[in-house]
């Protein structure tokens, strides 16, 4: 648990192999060091061949780390920031295709908290939701096949998962072509506001309403492991790699009381109650 300026952070991240051989989702909960009151967190969901994926998401993690630690909002926005991590990560896993002969490349969900603003951004299907409580306020929209169609109107959201190219993807990093990269913000943030970030492999089994319910009805640790464990339940011996990130804003605990001493005249000395600084 950390606390940036306005709130008390409490977060949590999960994952399961699922039905595969490996392991090729990544997660990470970061800290800066020039901004010790906000906090990274990133999901990468790597593809390509053996092994392929997992170094693809691996370098997503390595990047969004070495970048947010020298971060300095001074110099950087925090678009800026997340611009570069997704730029920087895709040059990197083009760069590693070539060397190693595998065809890596990753989906990616990146929020950054600072004080009461949010900022995030996203690649490929790796998705974010915002809540207050139970109550969903927003969440990302794939760059993928199946969300281009019922942007087009040929096909109506509840169609999309059933759908046969499902998990084709319009964009990720370290393919051949530019990355699409979604962003998003909210200042003023709320206490009770709770914030996931998760691969496909999780969100698949689960409707918008019942991620709110488990969200808002346990502790960041308890919901993950609701949320895995029913997520292997359904996927029912074919689940991918299932990986998310919990994140729940909290108001932040009150100064604690202290008792001072005051001088008395003659020696004697009395007790009042004062609140700390």
């Amino acid at each position: 648990m950390t606390q940036t300026s306005g709130f008390k952070i409490e977060a949590c991240a999960g994952q399961h192999i699922g039905d595969r051989t490996e392991q090729q989702d990544r997660v990470g909960i970061f800290q800066s060091r020039r901004m010790p009151r906000s906090a990274l967190f990133v999901v990468a969901d790597g593809m390509g061949g053996k092994t392929g994926g997992a170094m693809a998401a691996e370098q997503v993690m390595r990047t969004a780390k070495s970048l947010f630690e020298e971060y300095s909002p001074s110099a950087q926005s925090v678009e800026s920031l997340l611009t570069e991590i997704m730029n920087e990560a895709h040059t990197v896993i083009k760069l590693s295709a070539l060397s190693s002969e595998k065809e890596p490349h990753s989906t990616m969900v990146a929020l950054v908290l600072h004080g009461d603003s949010a900022h995030w951004a996203h690649v490929g299907d790796s998705r974010l939701y915002r809540f207050q409580q139970a109550e969903l306020i927003e969440r990302t929209v794939d760059h993928s096949y199946v969300e281009q169609l019922i942007s087009e109107g040929k096909i109506r959201p509840e169609e999309a998962q059933s759908h046969r190219l499902s998990n084709l993807l319009t964009s990720a990093l370290g393919t051949s072509k530019i990355p699409e990269v979604s962003f998003g913000h909210a200042n003023n943030l709320k206490a009770g506001e709770i914030f996931l970030l998760c691969s496909d492999g999780l969100w698949h089994y689960f409707s918008e309403a019942e991620l709110g319910v488990i969200l808002s009805t346990a502790a960041p640790r308890v919901a993950s492991e609701r949320l895995v464990q029913l997520a292997r339940e359904r996927a029912r011996g074919a689940g991918d790699n299932c990986t998310l990130a919990i994140v729940r804003l909290e108001e932040p605990e009150p100064a604690p009381i202290t008792r001072v001493g005051r001088a008395q005249r003659g020696g004697a000395t009395g007790t009042g109650a004062g609140r700390s600084a």
